[in-house]
């Protein structure tokens, strides 16, 4: 059943210019209360209509629901536990700078690594010197006194989970996650004969090109040759995750609203298969407290300023975003699920839109809209 509010409000921002498609889904006690596919999920090089099975690139919300979860169950089951210095799974960041890097640190943002750096220039095309060049990397603060969001923490808890297991963090999703909720339209690197059920992205790398001026020598950018030209459609848009093999800690999943929804809910005490309640406990827990942003693990809190949960969500609600234009949100008390899968880099021009306004209203309407559904 769709919300009319909502989904009036969204075919506003499609014909605003904000995205090509819009799908949502808000969820509560584990029932699906309302749903909707708005607009086309590719415009060019075909128009194809977003349905409610359009698989999207989740981008960024890679980082809690899978890098997160699996980090979560390490910490439940005792193999790596919170306050664990990085450096004891991973002896490249036993140095004077890294050594009091916790796992705590990386999962809440404040680890001192840089926000990004380009590591398919830094690292010369060598996926196996990856861990070296962010090792390298100079620190931008101490850890544990700031909050700066940071792929190059969650690439790094990619690496350290897949040197504990001794195989690929994709592999670990499969065995731990995809096939124990039985997942079908969830995964890395979706085979090509699925593109045309997929949303676009990009145009080329016109964006991280941009970006990569400022990270790294003139020198090296003019030798980089291997810039994506062509759409990206069916492939990560995240270049360090293209590099690294359309897998990594911070992004390369896709799926679509429904199982986004079966992951989610894993952080959910009352809804978990996967986890037990207390550690569904520690995703509410302010672990930044005094510091530029309330963050838990893998997630960022509603308390935080201009937080793109809004005003309607509890302060301890939690949520994630991720560049392509996807977010997801929960509310654990109410066991609600908020989610929001948009394309706004397809058939766009630079600079892209900035959607959490929209997702403010969302969570808005779809707070009223539960609020309505339950009288």
């Amino acid at each position: 059943m769709k919300s009319t509010a909502i989904s009036s409000f969204l075919a506003e921002r499609i014909a605003a210019g904000d995205f090509p498609s819009a799908v949502y889904l808000i969820a509560e006690q584990g029932k699906v209360m309302f749903a909707d596919a708005l607009g086309n999920a590719v415009v060019e090089p075909q128009r194809i209509p977003a349905t409610l099975d359009t698989i999207y690139d989740l981008a960024s919300l890679t980082k809690p629901l899978i890098t997160g979860l699996l980090c979560a169950r390490r910490i439940e089951t005792g193999p790596v536990p919170l306050d664990s210095l990085v450096s004891h799974y991973l002896p490249e960041f036993d140095r004077t700078d890294k050594q009091s890097i916790t796992v705590r640190h990386l999962l809440t943002h404040s680890s001192g690594l840089p926000a990004w750096r380009p590591l398919y220039i830094l690292a010369k095309g060598d996926r196996e010197r990856t861990l070296a060049e962010i090792s390298n990397l100079e620190l931008d603060y101490k850890p544990g006194t700031r909050v700066v969001y940071s792929d190059l923490g969650f690439i790094t808890l990619g690496l350290l989970l897949e040197r504990l297991a001794g195989k690929p963090i994709a592999e670990l999703a499969k065995d731990e996650i995809f096939q124990p909720l039985e997942l079908q339209r969830t995964f890395f690197n979706p085979e090509s004969s699925m593109q045309t059920g997929i949303a676009a992205c990009e145009m080329g790398n016109a964006y991280e090109r941009g970006t990569s001026r400022d990270s790294v020598h003139q020198t090296d950018l003019e030798n980089y040759k291997s810039w994506r030209e062509r759409l990206i459609w069916g492939e990560v848009h995240d270049g360090n995750a293209h590099f690294l093999g359309g897998v990594a800690g911070h992004a390369g999943l896709f799926s679509t609203a429904a199982e986004t929804l079966m992951l989610a809910d894993q952080f959910l005490a009352e809804q978990s298969s996967l986890l037990n309640a207390q550690t569904c406990e520690l995703f509410t827990e302010n672990m930044t407290k005094g510091l530029e942003e309330a963050r838990s693990i893998a997630w960022q809190l509603a308390v935080t300023k201009d937080s793109a949960a809004g005003r309607d969500l509890p302060p301890d609600s939690f949520g994630h975003s991720g560049f392509t234009g996807t977010s997801c949100w929960l509310d654990s008390h109410r066991q609600r699920v908020f989610i929001l899968l948009t394309n706004r880099t397809h058939a766009r021009q630079l600079p892209f839109a900035n959607i959490n306004s929209v997702r403010r209203q969302f969570h808005s309407l779809a707070v009223a809209a539960l609020g309505n559904a339950n009288c």
